[in-house]
């Protein structure tokens, strides 16, 4: 588990349970093509980062200062992709440690001439913890993370409370935290971390505390899935106070 609330930049994470199993896979043929052209144009390696070998400059990769939204664990990039069409004048880090994921999304962006996207390989937390600064997030995302659905592998949540801590001490005030969830024990584990987190505030105005279905977010095949097989899709927003 993390320790401190607010690690300091170019600090080691302390030991935790890692929230995911990193696990190689093959390319398709037009993954691996788009991996040879697009990863070193769009892509950089946490580890890298972490170590200092490359900086970590979003303004140089992109060009320009702008909004900048991190998502967390950005899967095959349908999302992650429509998003960042859909928000031109906002720059979006996509970290995620599942190579053909990264491969599909290069793939969504060179397809939609996307020039606001960079894609990171690698562990968030390491990279929220050694690299990005305090108060320079203008969103994070966190959408259908793993929900480990057995009790005995709960510990390997993303969401506990000192990675809620450490995620809201690098958003800047008044920019959002944004979950959604289709485990109802993991959407309570969720609200009850953040709730407790002084710099954070549920943004839901209603009876139950749940956020309505934003209808921005886009509505995937994995999201579709869930509702046909009777789960609840839970959204939570909570703001940077």
């Amino acid at each position: 588990m993390l320790e401190d609330r607010a690690p300091r930049n170019r600090t080691a994470p302390a030991r935790r349970v890692p929230s995911f199993v990193h696990q190689r896979s093959r390319l398709t043929d037009g993954q691996h093509a788009a991996w040879a052209r697009w990863w070193p144009v769009r892509g950089r390696d946490v580890p890298a980062l972490v170590s200092g070998r490359e900086p970590y400059d979003p303004q140089a990769w992109f060009g320009r200062r702008a909004p900048l939204v991190l998502e967390i664990g950005s899967g095959m990039g349908e999302t992650t992709a429509a998003l960042a069409a859909a928000a031109p004048e906002v720059d979006h880090l996509a970290v995620e440690v599942y190579e053909p994921g990264l491969a599909q999304l290069l793939m969504r962006a060179a397809e939609a001439g996307l020039t606001n996207l960079q894609l990171l390989r690698g562990d968030a937390v390491e990279l929220l913890c050694a690299c990005v600064p305090p108060d320079s997030l203008d969103g994070i995302r966190i959408f259908f993370p793993d929900p480990w659905p057995k009790r005995r592998h709960h510990k390997r949540r993303l969401v506990q409370p000192a990675f809620v801590a450490l995620a809201a001490s690098r958003l800047r005030p008044g920019a959002p935290l944004h979950m959604a969830t289709d485990w109802a024990d993991y959407a309570d584990q969720m609200r009850a971390v953040c709730d407790a987190e002084p710099l954070l505030r549920n943004t839901a105005d209603t009876p139950d505390g749940w956020t309505p279905r934003p209808g921005w977010r886009p509505m995937t095949k994995f999201e579709q899935r869930a509702r046909s097989e009777g789960r609840d899709v839970r959204d939570l927003i909570y703001v940077r106070v």
